[in-house]
């Protein structure tokens, strides 16, 4: 099957307008049966309740079954189940998990997708693509303000993109390089599956359940022919100046040598994210000076939040312009919120238990975010850890026997330090 997979990428590289009409024969049980094995198990049961290791019990019968399924066009994608987890400023944002033998379908079709559509992503596109990451990304975007003569930034987000992604439009996309009726029918199925919501099953006529791994191909794609190309073949060579973007699922910033095509590009990408049902976020949209030229100029630069990171105009060591990311306030405050959480659960807990669970998290938060400019501030995320960590302690009610002094002499009592993860980021 890999070969098959390079065979059908090899051929959607040298032919770009190709249509693959002849996809769903390759979804064989030995095809799922080796998906299951790139497929992250880890995941929650969706509404039948089933376990990833109730399904692998029976692996090879179940492929089967599901294969004969699609064969005999009876399967029929149950609705995936709502989970709300927190965004960090008060709100939540909706999960839907589909059920594991949903998971494994879906993640076979987009194997088979992938392999035709990374000929044709484009380079600006990180989220979500084998080989890309979020620090490839920021690594990107640090260089174009650095060397790419970029003086303005138009940063922005669009309003519940996964909720308001159109139908119709995707479908229409999807035919301009799949027109195996199979899988066509399989992805219409899944975005009108509906979403279990106390027990009743709701249905939209728009939208993608963010937590399907079908979701996050369908979105670049959906982004791909609304934004990328759009950017790329008409605001970037209509450009006197440079043109930059930069896009990581549905987050993206884009950057312009001359502020008034900036401007312009304000006005027209506003219209254009219209025709395809979607929406900017007014009152996170703006344009800012950044980059060498504002800087050395002494203008005003001000930040921009991008990936969780602060981006702000300073100085390297050397005394040299540089781009400085730092762990953005909000992403701080958002793990801060999730220490304190854990903490209420695992309080009364072994010191080393509670070490040991706070060590994974700060870990975790550090290979991230870890950055040659960000240790100041992680050191400070660490600094709260412990501050929150000795509040929970001392809530037990045995305040005089955890003072400063008793609880630095503990052995358990130690958390990682930061330290530098990505230096050529």
């Amino acid at each position: 099957m890999t070969t098959e997979l390079a065979r059908i990428a090899e051929m959607a590289k040298a032919r770009p307008k190709v249509c693959f009409t002849s996809l769903a024969h390759l979804i064989t049980p030995e095809f799922l049966m080796e998906t299951w094995k790139v497929m992250n198990r880890r995941g929650a049961p969706g509404v039948d309740g089933e376990t990833t290791l109730e399904f692998a019990a029976n692996l090879q019968a179940r492929c089967e079954g599901l294969v004969k399924k699609l064969k005999d066009r009876s399967y029929r994608p149950p609705p995936v189940r709502r989970v709300e987890i927190p965004k960090g400023d008060g709100k939540t944002r909706p999960l839907g998990i589909p059920t594991v033998e949903d998971r494994l379908l879906q993640r076979a079709v987009a194997r088979l997708m992938e392999a035709i559509y990374e000929a044709d992503f484009l380079n600006c596109s990180y989220g979500f693509r084998p080989e890309r990451g979020a620090h490839d990304a920021l690594r990107t975007l640090r260089n174009q303000c650095m060397a790419g003569m970029v003086t303005t930034v138009f940063e922005t987000d669009i309003r519940g993109f996964f909720n308001h992604l159109n139908h119709q439009w995707l479908m229409k996309m999807l035919r301009l390089r799949i027109g195996d009726g199979v899988i066509l029918r399989l992805i219409g199925k899944w975005l009108k599956a509906g979403v279990l919501v106390n027990g009743v099953v709701v249905r939209s006529e728009e939208g993608s359940p963010q937590g399907g791994p079908i979701s996050p191909l369908l979105a670049n794609i959906y982004l791909h022919y609304a934004l990328d190309l759009w950017f790329a073949g008409v605001v970037a060579t209509k450009c006197k100046g440079r043109a930059y973007l930069v896009r990581y699922a549905d987050d993206f910033v884009a950057g312009f040598q001359r502020e008034s095509e900036a401007v312009q590009f304000r006005g027209t990408v506003t219209d254009r994210l219209a025709k395809f049902n979607l929406e900017l976020a007014e009152n996170k949209t703006r344009l800012l000076r950044f980059g060498r030229l504002p800087f050395l100029k002494s203008e005003d630069t001000g930040s921009f939040d991008f990936l969780g990171f602060q981006h702000v105009c300073g100085r390297d060591r050397q005394g040299r312009f540089a781009v400085i990311r730092l762990p953005a306030r909000k992403s701080c405050n958002k793990f801060l919120g999730n220490v304190k959480a854990r903490l209420m659960l695992i309080r009364y807990t072994r010191g080393y238990d509670q070490q040991r669970v706070l060590s994974q998290m700060l870990n975790g938060f550090f290979r991230y975010f870890g950055l040659p400019a960000a240790k100041e501030r992680l050191s400070l995320v660490r600094l709260y850890v412990t501050q929150a960590w000795r509040k929970a302690i001392r809530s037990q009610g045995q305040r005089s026997k955890y003072a400063w002094y008793i609880l630095k002499r503990k052995p358990w009592f130690k958390l990682p330090s930061p330290r530098v993860y990505h230096p050529n980021v």
